[in-house]
């Protein structure tokens, strides 16, 4: 079930979503969208920022809907894991496909 996100409505263009407040399901989940683009980069940071203004201590980002891991995916989760260090804060990913997870250990970004 979709809630209404803090950070303003959603829609299909949006790269996240926030599903559920966070209040009644534990941490606000962050879902990437199946093909992360560096043009994504930026509004990802933004909803994650987003998301802690709203009061938000702990995000979970779920990547189960990547369709293809790429430099563009690593990119983004160094820029979430950079954003949330920033902020004080923590981000998890859950559900990283195994390619995924090789190209961040090869880059040397260990899996959370």
């Amino acid at each position: 079930m979709e809630n209404a996100d803090p950070a303003g409505p959603v829609t299909p263009a949006d790269p996240a979503v926030l599903v559920g407040p966070a209040d009644l399901l534990g941490p606000a989940v962050l879902v990437m969208p199946p093909r992360v683009t560096l043009a994504d980069v930026p509004p990802l940071c933004e909803r994650l920022r987003a998301l802690y203004g709203a009061g938000a201590d702990d995000v979970v980002c779920d990547l189960a809907a990547l369709t293809r891991a790429d430099l563009a995916t690593v990119e983004a989760v160094a820029r979430l894991r950079l954003t949330a260090r920033r902020a004080g804060r923590g981000v998890r990913m859950r559900n990283a496909g195994p390619e995924l997870l090789a190209l961040l250990t090869l880059a040397g970004l260990e899996p959370v």
